[in-house]
Parts: structure tokens; C-alpha cells; sequence
């Protein structure tokens, strides 16, 4: 059976427990990177995820932020925070090694800074921040172990990823900058799992709730996975799963899941 590792932005968790709990049933993923949980790590509802099989590690800050991970598998060498900035409070970060079958798999969930006012210290922030991640994974290549970076990357990789590109030069995840430094991650050696095995348009995985974004497809393709070449080397599929997102109260993102050989 492959490894199913999946990322998902719920945008608050207490909002979409119920939807979360639907959506595992139903896809099964093995491992499931969760962003802006929107609490702290004690109010996190681990036990219904536990009660669906998974290991739970959480890195919660209260109304903001926040990130997860759920694994069927143990989880190992649990790390809560980016490196580089301990002055940074934010809880944007967490990486644990998922033992599966015998095999380990090293997986991160994150959520990347928006970055907007562009004009603003919070792109300068984006920016850093995105530097941070590059030297962090530029240190775990050198175990050359199975590595997967899932999240929401608040980053439009190239125009045929968001519906308007004219529309969102100036804007913090289209920018020239941030797709110079998304390039720069991504080419210490990683592969984008989704352009990996798909390579058409208007497939994206975030669709704002106003001026009817969904029901024109008017969206932006901003959660990856980023494969390392030993994950790589192990890709059957990766899919975006829209169903949740046409749900009632749904999140404004919805799921990316790829399968691995395990």
C-alpha cells in the first residue's frame, strides 16, 4: 500500500472538525499536514483524531496561525519551530519523522506567511521567513532521507496557477520576489509534487468566499508538497480534492494529497 500524505489549510479547526473527520474517512491519508488551526496546542481536538487512529503533534497559538500533524504512523524527532529566528512567536512550523512500514519520512507542515501590504515589514517578514525555510532544508538534504515539505505556501509558482495573473503582480504571493524565492527552495533539489504528475491549468486548491470565486473558479493554486529526490524517486499520484471545498461552511482551501511507495 502507498504512504497517502496530505496537506490542508482548514481554516480554524473548531470550525471544520466535523468536515475534517469527513474528509479523513473518506481519503484515508496516512499522514495529514494541517494549517491555521486557529487555537492553542491544548484546545486542539486531538481526540477525535485519535479516535480515527492518528498520532497527533501540535503547534497552536490562540485565534491565529497554527499548524498540525495527524499520522496513522508513530512520529519521531517532533520540531515546533523554523529554525533560525527564536524571537519568532508565530506558530507557523512543525516536522516530525513518520515511521511507516519500516521506513522513515521525514514531514513537515507549513504555513508560510501571506505577506500582504507588499508595502509592509509583513512582506519583509514573508521574505525572511521563506529564507529561513530555504537554509532549514538545505540542512535536512544532508541526511538524504525521504522529505516532504507540505503546506500552504502563500505562493502563486507561475501565472497558470492563479485566474487573473494581471490582476496579482503587485500582490505578496505573486510577486516577483516571493516566486524567486519559492525557485530558490525548490531548486536545492526538490520536486513540486502536483507539477510533477499534472500539468494543466486551472487546477487550484484556494478560492476566496467572496464575489463568487468558487462557483467561477476564480482560484489560486498555493499548497504544495515538495518532494526531496528520495521522495521523489517514490511519487504514484498526487491530486488536488475539491469536494470539500463545494461543502457546506467550508474552509477556503481545500485538500492536496500524493501517494508514495512505501
Amino acid at each position: 500500500m502507498p504512504l497517502r500524505i496530505a496537506t490542508w489549510n482548514v481554516n480554524s479547526i473548531k470550525s471544520r472538525l466535523e468536515a475534517a473527520c469527513a474528509w479523513i474517512k473518506s481519503a484515508a491519508p496516512d499522514v495529514l499536514c494541517l494549517q491555521e488551526i486557529k487555537c492553542e496546542t491544548g484546545a486542539f481536538p486531538a481526540q477525535a483524531f485519535e479516535d480515527l487512529g492518528y498520532n497527533v503533534a501540535v503547534h497552536g497559538q490562540k485565534s491565529y496561525n497554527g499548524v498540525a500533524l495527524l499520522s496513522k504512523w508513530p512520529m519521531d524527532d517532533i520540531i515546533t519551530a523554523l529554525p533560525g529566528n527564536e524571537a519568532d512567536a508565530q506558530a507557523r512550523y512543525i516536522e516530525g519523522v513518520v515511521m511507516a512500514n519500516g521506513a522513515a519520512v521525514r514531514v513537515a507542515s507549513i504555513y508560510l506567511p501571506n505577506g500582504n501590504p507588499a508595502d509592509t515589514e509583513k512582506y519583509s517578514y514573508k521574505l525572511a521567513w521563506m529564507a529561513r525555510l530555504k537554509a532549514h532544508a538545505q540542512n535536512l538534504f544532508q541526511h538524504e532521507e525521504a522529505l516532504v515539505l507540505a503546506g500552504d505556501y502563500n505562493v502563486i509558482p507561475q501565472p497558470e496557477d492563479v485566474h487573473n495573473p494581471a490582476s496579482w503582480v503587485d500582490d505578496a504571493l505573486f510577486k516577483l520576489e516571493t516566486r524567486s524565492a519559492f525557485r530558490e527552495i525548490i531548486n536545492l533539489g526538490f520536486t513540486e509534487a502536483f507539477r510533477a504528475v499534472d500539468c494543466s491549468v486551472k487546477r487550484y486548491t484556494f478560492w476566496d468566499y467572496q464575489a463568487g470565486a468558487w462557483q467561477k473558479n476564480n482560484g489560486l493554486r498555493i499548497d504544495h508538497l515538495l518532494l526531496s529526490p528520495e521522495a521523489a524517486m517514490r511519487l504514484i499520484a498526487c491530486e488536488i480534492d475539491k469536494s470539500p471545498r463545494g461543502a457546506e461552511k467550508p474552509s477556503d482551501h481545500t485538500p492536496i494529497w500524493a501517494d508514495l511507495r512505501t
